[in-house]
């Protein structure tokens, strides 16, 4: 007879495992963000060039993005509990290598290996959730798991901030060792063994070209970030990505028309609009909310004058604000519908970024917070219903290559805001900053950031440049707010427009029980219990 899906010791492993999980997924977004308050202690330590400095963020990217679906595959095939063992073990295994680096080869190869790593953990994480919840509880899980991945984005200058001023730089990597280590323990004893029934087939090609069109995609905005949209380099890899992709469709498209091809990824998804525009909707969200993590770094150590610890604290409110938005999105979902909702917390995420857009040079404290705890508000609650809405269309038998798929997409967000918005701040900033009298190299140093333009004010002793650098760089920001809540607020519009009123229930309540009762008996197992008779999922 199959045990109760909602036994109290069932539920309660079921939860540990989710909180063990979570754990886990804050502590790889933190080094995902955390690194750029490093850079400059990096270049010192390891004698690192402009170059290599960039290489030291570009590799740790490009390797997450390329790695997603690949990662996704094997876990459907072999086993998601077993990839996902093997991510944390790796991510902390590179993580203790990163911080005993000695040059920057050793640290790039390092990340790049971390980058791997994460992806696993990450869509092995998702994929678990996928399979280890039911319909009913699945959304609250859903705005678990997004608290976790969202939150530890402006985590990251807060603990990064604060090791840097207090310890060795090597201790911002250190740091995950001991979350790792909980990680690994409570996977092992209470996620069980899952994967698809039909073992799917490895599809070389598919692999190949979608690792190498989302890599080329990624590189391309990282360079158009770097070097403006119109560089040949941006340009030439964003295209080579895009037609990479584009081949990959079609072929992923001869395979499910064949009468035994088994393609990396089902297209049918995306006929669904929960799953199409759930993914959509949560990496818009993203890309806005990134503006924040973006821009007031720089606002705060150049404008401010504060220190990396002191910048990072004022962070809180984002993290504050996300826990109060992500942690009630299923009962509120439930209440008013996901397509309400999503567009209530997009809408919410938006009004923050415009009232963000009037911040200045003497704006304090107190309306700092205000506005970017709105903004992690309808961040919390927006981005963990759109990925609920979009999860609830994946079947544990592909959950595995589905979540990869939704991270791939999501994972866009950041680079695309990092790009767009960075662009906006710069073209502002640059049209406006009084460089006229000054040598053509002096200039450049000042157009090229506000961290320069100050250095070369106070090499001048001119309190006129510093004010044009501040002034102007307050008019980019805030130009780049409104951009960032234009961009979310057409987002809520079209969640209105587009998504469907309710989700569609899920159809895989079944091979949730299973693993359901697969994780009481793993539990059991672990503390020497009786065990029951096997079912698939303990296979």
């Amino acid at each position: 007879m199959r045990l109760n899906l909602r036994r109290p010791a069932a539920v309660s492993r079921r939860w540990l495992a989710m909180g063990a999980m979570t754990l886990a997924l804050v502590a790889i977004g933190l080094d995902a963000t955390v690194l750029s308050l490093a850079l400059p202690t990096l270049s010192k330590s390891l004698g690192a060039s402009e170059a290599e400095l960039q290489w030291f963020v570009t590799a740790y990217t490009l390797a997450l993005a390329a790695a997603m679906l690949p990662v996704g595959l094997l876990g459907d095939r072999y086993g998601r509990k077993t990839v996902l063992l093997g991510g944390l073990a790796l991510f902390g295994a590179m993580s203790v290598v990163c911080a005993l680096s000695t040059t920057p080869t050793e640290f790039i190869l390092a990340r790049t290996i971390l980058g791997v790593a994460g992806a696993a953990t990450v869509v092995m994480s998702l994929s678990v959730v996928t399979v280890l919840f039911d319909e009913a509880e699945r959304p609250r899980a859903m705005g678990i798991w997004a608290a976790g991945n969202f939150i530890s984005m402006p985590i990251g200058p807060i603990v990064g901030g604060y090791v840097l001023a207090h310890a060795w730089w090597g201790w911002v990597f250190l740091m995950n060792v001991p979350v790792i280590l909980i990680g690994l323990t409570a996977v092992a004893v209470f996620v069980p063994q899952s994967r698809s029934e039909r073992r799917p087939g490895i599809d070389i090609p598919g692999v190949a070209l979608s690792s190498a069109g989302l890599a080329f995609i990624m590189y391309g905005l990282v360079e158009a970030g770097d070097n403006g949209w119109s560089s040949a380099s941006a340009i030439e890899f964003s295209l080579l990505g895009l037609i990479t992709l584009a081949v990959f469709v079609g072929w992923q498209a001869w395979l499910t028309a064949r009468p035994n091809g088994q393609p990396l990824i089902d297209l049918a998804l995306f006929r669904s609009r929960s799953f199409s525009w759930g993914i959509v909707l949560a990496a818009a969200g993203i890309l806005g909310m990134f503006g924040i993590l973006f821009t007031l770094p720089q606002y705060l150590q150049g404008i401010v004058g504060l220190d990396a610890e002191g910048a990072g604290i004022r962070f809180l409110p984002v993290i504050f604000g996300m826990v109060v938005g992500a942690i009630p999105a299923d009962r509120v979902a439930a209440r008013i519908g996901p397509k309400i909702t999503v567009a209530a917390g997009l809408a919410i995420l938006s009004a923050g970024m415009f009232v963000g857009s009037g911040m200045t040079e003497t704006s304090g404290d107190a309306f700092l917070a205000g506005w970017t705890f709105v903004v992690g508000l309808g961040a919390g609650l927006g981005l963990a219903t759109a990925a609920s809405v979009a999860m609830v269309e994946l079947s544990a038998e592909r959950s595995g290559v589905g979540a990869a798929l939704l991270q791939a997409i999501v994972k866009l967000g950041p680079a695309f805001g990092a790009t767009i918005l960075g662009s906006v701040l710069n073209s502002t900033y640059q049209g406006r900053v009084a460089v006229g009298g000054l040598p053509g190299d002096v200039a450049e140093t000042v157009r090229q950031s506000v961290f320069g333009g100050l250095a070369v004010a106070q090499q001048m002793g001119s309190s006129s440049l510093a004010e044009s650098v501040r002034t102007s760089f307050v008019a980019g920001m805030d130009d780049a707010s409104r951009a960032a809540g234009i961009i979310v607020a057409i987002a809520a519009v079209v969640a209105l427009a587009v998504m469907p009123l309710r989700a569609k229930a899920a159809s895989d309540s079944t091979a949730a029980a299973d693993v359901a009762d697969a994780a009481d008996a793993a539990g059991r197992r672990a503390a020497g219990g009786g065990a029951r008779p096997a079912t698939s999922a303990d296979a």
